[in-house]
């Protein structure tokens, strides 16, 4: 029988389920990736469960969210992540060794491999054909402890790249196409695998471009093809005996089919306040910009810096504009330092920040006050840059260099000059200076390092018999976790110390929420369509457990922050169209939920005496888990 590339991933890794779009499916998991922001309690978490050491063939944790040290928070929480790396036997990258995304790709990607990534664009692994998933910090921790994953089987929608690039045309333009005709929730319940001969003219790190924003469609992940593009970039990196060929049989069908002829894109701009809002850039031109910043998981590579030095070569930025420069790769770093790029840049009067995720998490580089901010991002949800009233575009590193240089939004394709066709270096400087390699297994296992910004997880009690709760909270469609949770640095240094982080949820949309809710005795959350969408942060279930959610409900959910409420006891349920509209302050009852969860697929719920029908999506595993008050209850409750 004839398999797509996605299935033959699947296939070899399937721990249990059949691959039937719909069906829960467990996988393997080969390798783990922990940034910063969720690494510490997925250290607490490892801590709690009694884990001794990564069951997981390689498990790697980097610092690369948190790296602003205004205070004693962050470098704590370094000395802390170092600790739990030598405790538990991971990798550690360094403050400055680059975003772990473009890391991970250099130094540990592996075609055929599985990943699983508490950070959501860890589907950027995706362009080495592996298997990368993105997921809470809960379930990677499991990963660590040698669990498989579980996840309901996605839909394969195959998409056939054609043609080549015209100049001027990248891969962040082939990802906003998509984003264009889809929108932000077009890939819910997908893997997205890419073919056709359009995809042999794409480099390694072009697919990173494209697998790493896939993210933002709601994709499950993206998938491309181990070839020869790969081989090259692994013999790049000196790994070219890790390359095995990963390809779709010949006659291998899609659940979903379309096609992108590269030839016929043009460059694309995503307007406020969503990836999804996209438009030709020619469209948008005119409007004057104040900054262009060039970097993060979603550019992070060579050509997207080199090809932006080739632009403002022996130019000079306008002083209103303030050019961005963000290695995501402290190599890529190195490289564009010895071929002159980065003199080209700093001379036309960019700014050189850090390798790091900086300003694309709010970690420094907010706009001014209502101007505009062309990003090689890949996101732009409002306030995400740490400005409230931020007008954050997503673009091509050609269209952010040109429009720097005219001080405006400009189609690259009007500029007078010749477009600056660049490559990958063949023989790049290597570096893995800032990587530290796990102890061994016979090693002493030294103390977690804690600073007085940690403390120890919240106890959560079991799902009661009869769920009585107050509405708390009424929001509408699409909001993302970084609106339930924020980032930014007022907030992220706090990522271990929940009861200070409860102070910010939902602070943007609601500031009053965390004090109306604290004394409800228990609470729901009403919302509408893809809930929860944006980063796997489980800060956004768990900070709002803390202060009581035991029950959302909502038109449908991201499908990782969907998972992370189960992962904490909180219970996603689904309203249907003949659901009342539901108030803050409605007060709410389900009898006997796990006997109802049990049954089958509605749930009848109670408001001032009415019944009204909404259904669940539960597994009995995630019934177990939602029973028991959270995935940490159902581990303690095992047998030794």
């Amino acid at each position: 029988m004839s398999r797509n590339a996605t299935e033959k991933l699947i296939g070899s890794h399937l721990a249990a389920g059949s691959m039937e779009p719909g069906s829960e499916i467990a996988v393997t998991i080969d390798q783990t990736l922990a940034p910063d922001s969720t690494g510490t309690l997925i250290a607490l978490e490892l801590e709690s469960m009694g884990i001794e050491r990564t069951r997981a063939t390689l498990s790697v944790q980097y610092v690369d969210h948190n790296l602003v040290q205004e205070d004693h928070k962050n470098p704590d929480d370094h000395r802390f992540l170092l600790s739990a790396a030598r405790r538990f036997g991971l990798w550690y990258s360094r403050p400055g060794n680059g975003v772990s995304h473009a890391r991970h790709m250099e130094r540990f990607g592996r075609p055929g491999a599985t990943l699983l990534g508490a950070d959501s664009h860890t589907p950027a692994a995706g362009s080495l054909g592996m298997l990368a998933i993105g997921a809470g910090g809960l379930d990677v921790a499991l990963a660590i402890a040698g669990e498989p994953f579980h996840l309901t089987m996605p839909e394969i929608w195959g998409v056939r790249l054609a043609g080549r690039l015209p100049d001027w045309v990248s891969a962040k333009d082939i990802i906003l196409e998509l984003l264009r005709r889809h929108g932000v929730r077009g890939g819910v319940g997908r893997i997205i695998e890419y073919f056709g001969p359009g995809v042999r003219e794409l480099s390694a790190m072009d697919r990173h471009v494209i697998a790493n924003m896939g993210a933002e469609l709601g994709a499950t992940t993206s998938v491309f093809p181990s070839d020869e593009a790969t081989r090259r970039f692994l013999a790049s990196q000196r790994r070219e005996g890790e390359w095995v060929e990963l390809a779709s049989d010949p006659g291998a069908s899609y659940d979903v089919v379309e096609e992108i002829d590269l030839g016929d894109l043009e460059p694309l701009i995503a307007l406020p306040p969503s990836p999804g809002n996209v438009v030709p850039v020619s469209e948008a031109a005119g409007a004057v910009i104040h900054q262009a910043y060039i970097g993060s998981s979603a550019n992070p590579g060579y050509r997207d810096f080199a090809v932006a030095a080739g632009i403002v070569s022996g130019e000079r930025v306008p002083s209103h504009v303030s050019l961005d420069i963000n290695p995501a790769s402290r190599q890529v770093l190195l490289n564009i330092i010895a071929d002159g790029h980065l003199r080209d840049l700093v001379q036309s009067g960019a700014r050189l920040h850090q390798a790091g995720c900086n300003g694309c998490v709010g970690m420094g580089q907010a706009p001014a006050t209502d101007t505009i901010s062309l990003r090689t991002v890949p996101r732009n949800f409002p306030g995400r840059s740490g400005t409230a009233d931020d007008k954050v575009c997503l673009v091509s590193p050609e269209t952010a260099a040109v429009s720097a240089l005219y001080g405006r939004i400009t189609d690259p394709r009007t500029a007078d000059m010749l477009y600056p066709v660049v490559g990958e270096p063949e023989t790049p400087i290597l570096d893995a200076d800032l990587f530290e390699p796990p102890p061994g297994a016979s090693d002493a296992r030294p103390e977690l390092e804690v600073g007085p910004n940690i403390v120890p997880l919240p106890d959560f009690d079991p799902l009661p018999d009869l769920l009585q709760i107050t509405v708390g909270l009424v929001v509408g469609d699409d909001v993302s976790t970084d609106e339930i949770m924020p980032a930014g640095s007022r907030v992220l240094p706090f990522r271990s110390n929940i009861p200070r982080m409860a102070g910010f949820v939902f602070a943007d949309l609601d500031p009053r929420y965390a004090a109306r809710v604290r004394d409800l005795g228990g609470h729901a959350i009403v919302a509408g369509r893809n809930y929860g969408q944006g980063s796997s942060r489980e800060h956004a279930a768990l900070v709002p457990r803390y202060l009581g959610l035991r029950l959302v409900l909502a038109v449908d959910f991201a499908r990782i922050h969907e998972q992370n409420l189960v992962n904490f006891g909180v219970v996603p349920v689904y309203l249907g169209d003949g659901a009342p509209t539901l108030g803050i302050g409605d007060r709410l009852t389900i009898r006997d939920p796990i006997g109802q969860f049990k049954a089958g697929s509605m749930v009848v719920i109670e408001r001032d005496g009415e019944l009204f029908a909404a259904h669940h999506r539960l597994t009995p595993r995630d019934i177990a888990i939602v029973a028991a008050g959270g995935i940490m209850n159902t581990i303690r409750s095992r047998p030794v």
